[in-house]
């Protein structure tokens, strides 16, 4: 037996981990110079993490750095909801109350889900609707925390033992991981390798972090022989014997945990005949303690992974003198050590505790966690009050006592979803489902949907008498399966609670799971959700108004709008609105407004259906509807952006980033931040614009968003002649959007930017394949925002490929369809007209038919808008059909095109629009008109650069042109033969094999632009 003395088993010198060491000190100085770092420590039990921890952090407050340690909790297999994170948010609130009180500030009630003692003093409001977002913007103002209390002084938070983290824990880390961008932050957390096995939840979180560049992870190695050697010395106090190091090493082969173990035996004389079983190991200095400490032993191990010191009495029921004694042997003994709040106990070590726990007998494991419950039930002060209900239902399901556990765990469902731990909460639910048949039918009976549910709307019953219902149960599950990420166990529960519902003849419940199906298929990529959508409006075609009715009504005119907007949607947007209003639920109503004002604007009724988004914004910020507000902050600006009042729309946007921050909205953030992007390129603040999309790349974690950055950078990209980067995000953006769900506000925007990069590297027959393909799907009405631009470029690239061979083909045919698809578009917008007459021009410049006038109706359209790139380019045109038209020689003619070449010059020249800027260049360069004071510079010749002869040159414009040899002989005066061999030397020069690609080439290259090879321009 021990003597009442204390057993040295942790050695005071620490040992060998210099490069570990080292490299956690380097993260230390670059946070503290600025760049917050993302640690991972990984290592075997018993391998030393934790004392590397503890070292770090010594080192780190003697550095002025302030520590938080956060430890994930077990309760037998369960763990707490962000239980690290709450940990260390409390000791950060000890150490620095003043600071994290204002970084805080006004996010107190949502912060109150991790830190429930920064929300006490404020009064709780209606959150609104859980959405996906909920638990999204959580982790984004835990961010955003943790960078404002870091921002003056460096802050270490580490999170110890992430194998037994909740996935709520997992996904904050991972998003933490991702998004912190600023603050004097370490972020260390520490796991058990060995415990990670093939279907471990963690080891996915590992491999996404190890993709991240921003996040380093260690692995810690076992000790070799001399660190074990002095190791040993320094428990021991003394020099060890060779003999007995080379045995403790051989059997511990460096696990430092069980060399202070070994050690330890070794110098108690409990090792004789000991087996070489690790799990004995641990357990044979236990099984020497006396009869009450280990028994008190026995029950701190299935209490969790600490145990409170009045829960550990009231469980153990012996005196207080004798519980005291036996702790005391225990502590002595280094099997317990108190706990770091000094209010409970824990085991030294956790590979300890879990072999005490696994010698349990099973009729003693379920009677220990029925005597916590019941203490627990007895005394709910015994634990902190944010742990109780968790804990509870973790002791009554493993008492496997179902009439007690059931309702325990529907409590602790509640609260996992107050705290959004929505994959703790559809645990707990699956528990409770699991549950459901062996409770006692009086339990069952007691229990109240609206005590416990919520997701579901009450239908023609009172919740407060209604007995809960197993299928409320799974409509629990399935919101908290979506909105925690786990869409396919989500996706099963629907299935069968559809089963259930065949016979049921309750066609709103059905109706319901349906739009969840919905939400599920188009989260898993497995299809647009509309089959599922147009089940669900069946359903309840015909049904008096109701919750459900309101909703299914709102969630197809929303997704008609974005997929199919038109008179149907309107439709739907209109009744939803009506229903919504009928049965009181507010926050449809306001989502429902938003769609059918945003396709009021779409058919015309501009001002109309702007003044109703006004309204709604206003209404769902003064009553407290954020994710609705959000969403009117993305929607209203985008639908003044596509009237062309951009200027309006940045104003907006400015505040609604405000508005997203404030909230932790970070995928509406992204969503606003693409806005800005969009409306920004508009007015000519490119730089600006390339800034905002990066933010929008930056901040956004859902794919949709981060596809609509790539569009906004591809578009740009395109714009200032980088072909090779616009393709590169044109690749990206298509890969974020997928192919299963294909809305035209995507869609447009891609067949733009797919034509305009295809017309840019010479694909003229790519590009129309692209046009005839949208064409074919047919323009669905409200998209005239991007149809416009879209016919635009097609037929700015049909009339620039004007006389080249390849292009002739067809040409006809494109042109009419383009008129054809153009003729029904809106135009009662400014920017929609000035679209029109732009297209219009085009269409009679791919003709040979355009005027200047044309190009000034186009021009005066164009004006009023604040929109520099495009009037540069109606600018461009106009000066090349008045240098191309009867009497462009005249000198009125070309001082008119000098003015506005120049004008379009420093415009593009401004914006960085390279194409643009060449292009004028060239024109000037060719009607020999000065853009400057100076003379136009001549600029070298490309068909020079090309190796071509002077006579090559005439050749290769005529072979442009079409010509065959006997027409070039002709017209240049030469032989066929002679011909012949020129077209030969030019195609090898070129690198190319035809007269076909030869004459791209050269459209291509700008070499004999169409108007030169049309209309000769005077000198």
């Amino acid at each position: 037996m021990l003597r009442l003395v204390e057993t040295r088993s942790v050695s005071p010198v620490f040992v060998g981990r210099t490069e570990e060491l080292n490299s956690l000190n380097e993260a230390l100085a670059r946070a503290a110079a600025g760049e917050p770092q993302a640690l991972l420590l990984g290592g075997e039990a018993g391998v030393g993490k934790t004392r590397l921890v503890e070292e770090f952090a010594t080192a780190a407050c003697r550095q002025g750095a302030v520590v938080a340690l956060g430890g994930c909790v077990e309760i037998g297999a369960d763990g707490l909801p962000f239980a690290p994170f709450s940990t260390a948010l409390r000791a950060l609130r000890r150490a620095l109350p003043d600071e994290l009180a204002a970084a805080a500030a006004g996010q107190e009630e949502e912060l109150a889900r991790l830190l429930p003692e920064v929300g006490e003093a404020i009064p709780v409001r209606n959150p609104g609707r859980h959405d996906e977002e909920s638990m999204a913007r959580l982790f984004e103002l835990t961010a955003r925390l943790l960078e404002r209390v870091a921002a003056e002084r460096t802050v270490v938070v580490a999170l110890e033992d992430l194998h037994w983290a909740d996935a709520s824990t997992r996904h904050l880390l991972a998003y933490l991981f991702r998004t912190l961008r600023t603050g004097r932050l370490v972020v260390l957390a520490t796991y058990r390798a060995d415990d990670i096995h093939r279907r471990h939840p963690l080891r996915p979180l590992l491999a996404e972090l190890d993709r991240l560049r921003t996040v380093r992870r260690i692995e810690l190695g076992r000790f070799n022989r001399d660190e074990v050697s002095r190791q040993i010395a320094g428990i021991l106090a003394t020099e060890p014997n060779p003999a007995q190091v080379d045995e403790i090493f051989e059997r511990s082969d460096g696990n430092a945990f069980f060399v202070e173990e070994l050690a330890v035996c070794a110098t108690e004389g409990c090792g004789t005949g000991l087996t070489d079983s690790l799990r004995d190991l641990l357990l044979v200095r236990v099984e020497g303690l006396p009869e009450s400490t280990q028994r008190v032993a026995r029950v701190a191990a299935e209490g969790g992974s600490t145990v409170e010191y009045r829960l550990l009495a009231a469980v153990t029921r012996l005196a207080e003198d004798d519980l005291i004694e036996a702790l005391r042997i225990a502590v002595n003994a280094n099997i317990l050590i108190p706990a770091p709040d000094g209010d409970g106990y824990r085991f030294r070590h956790s590979l300890v505790r879990e072999a005490v726990a696994d010698d349990l007998l099973p009729g003693e494991r379920s009677r220990l966690n029925r005597r916590y419950a019941e203490a627990l039930e007895a005394d709910p002060t015994l634990v902190p009050a944010d742990e109780r209900v968790m804990r509870l239902a973790s002791y009554w399901y493993h008492a496997h006592d179902a009439a007690k556990a059931l309702p325990a765990v529907l409590d602790a469902s509640v609260t996992a979803r107050r705290r959004h731990a929505y994959a703790e909460q559809l645990r707990l639910l699956e528990r409770a489902m699991e549950l459901w048949d062996t409770a006692p039918e009086d339990v069952r009976a007691a229990l109240r949907p609206v005590d416990y549910t919520e997701v579901y709307p009450p239908c023609g019953c009172v919740p407060a008498t209604t007995p809960l219902r197993y299928l409320d149960l799974m409509a629990e599950a399935a919101v908290a399966g979506r909105l925690g990420g786990e869409r396919e166990r989500a996706l099963k529960i629907t299935k069968r609670a559809l089963h259930l519902l065949e016979d049921d003849g309750d066609p709103l419940r059905a109706a319901w799971f349906w739009v969840q199906r919905s939400h599920l298929v188009q989260g898993l990529a497995r299809g647009d959700g509309w089959a599922e959508l147009a089940t669900a409006e069946d359903l309840v075609r015909g049904l008096p108004p109701s919750e459900v009715h309101a909703e299914v009504l709102s969630t197809v005119a929303n997704w008609s709008h974005v997929h199919v907007p038109g008179p149907e949607a309107f439709s739907a947007a209109e009744r939803a609105v009506e229903y919504a209003r009928m049965v009181g639920a507010s926050e449809i109503e306001m989502n429902a407004r938003l769609t059918l004002a945003g396709l009021v604007v779409e058919s015309g009724s501009v001002q109309a259906g702007l003044d109703e988004m006004f309204d709604v914004l206003r209404r769902t910020l003064d009553d407290g509807i954020p994710s609705v507000a959000s969403r009117a902050y993305v929607n209203l600006p985008s639908s003044l952006e596509s009237i062309g009042r951009s200027r309006e729309a940045v104003e907006v946007l400015q505040e609604g980033l405000t508005h997203a921050r404030r909230h932790g909205l970070s995928d509406k953030e992204a969503w606003i931040w693409g806005n800005l992007a969009e409306s920004l390129y508009s007015l000519g603040q490119w730089d600006r614009a390339a800034e905002a999309a990066s933010q929008a790349e930056r901040v956004g974690q859902s794919a949709k968003p981060r596809g609509f950055h790539a569009v906004n950078r591809a578009a740009l990209s395109l714009a200032r002649g980088e072909l090779t980067e616009a393709a590169r995000q044109l690749a990206s953006a298509r890969g974020y959007f997928g192919s299963h769900d294909q809305a035209p506000q995507h869609e447009l925007p891609l067949a733009d930017i797919t034509i305009g990069v295809a017309a840019g590297e010479g694909r003229l027959l790519d590009a129309r394949a692209e046009l005839e393909r949208i064409l074919d799907s047919g323009i669905p009405p409200g998209t005239q925002r991007y149809a416009w631009p879209l016919l635009l470029t097609a037929v700015a690239m049909e009339a620039d490929n004007l006389g080249l061979p390849v292009a002739e083909q067809g040409r006809t045919k494109i042109l009419d369809r383009i008129r054809d698809a153009a003729r029904p578009l809106a135009t009662n917008a400014p920017v929609w007209l000035a679209h029109e007459r732009w297209v219009r021009a085009e269409l009679l410049r791919a003709e040979s038919a355009d005027t200047p006038d044309h190009w000034y109706e186009a021009l005066s359209a164009i004006e009023p808008l604040e929109r520099p790139y495009d009037l540069a380019r109606v600018r461009h045109r106009l000066a090349q059909a008045l240098l191309s038209a009867p009497g462009g020689a005249e000198q009125p003619e070309r001082d008119r095109a000098t003015e506005l070449l120049r004008l379009a010059h420093a415009a593009a020249d401004h914006l960085g629009a390279r194409p643009l800027a060449d292009a004028v260049l060239l024109l000037a360069r060719r009607a020999r008109l000065a853009l400057t004071a100076a003379p136009v510079p001549e600029r070298a010749d490309p068909v020079r650069s090309l190796g071509l002869t002077g006579r090559e040159r005439d050749v290769l414009r005529l072979v442009a042109l079409g010509r065959t040899n006997r027409q070039i002989a002709e017209e240049l005066f030469i032989s066929p033969k002679t011909a012949s061999v020129h077209v030969s030397n030019i195609l090898a020069k070129l690198g190319v094999s035809g007269r076909g690609e030869a004459a791209a080439v050269a459209h291509r290259l700008g070499l004999f632009p169409a108007e030169a090879l049309h209309v000769p321009i005077t000198e």
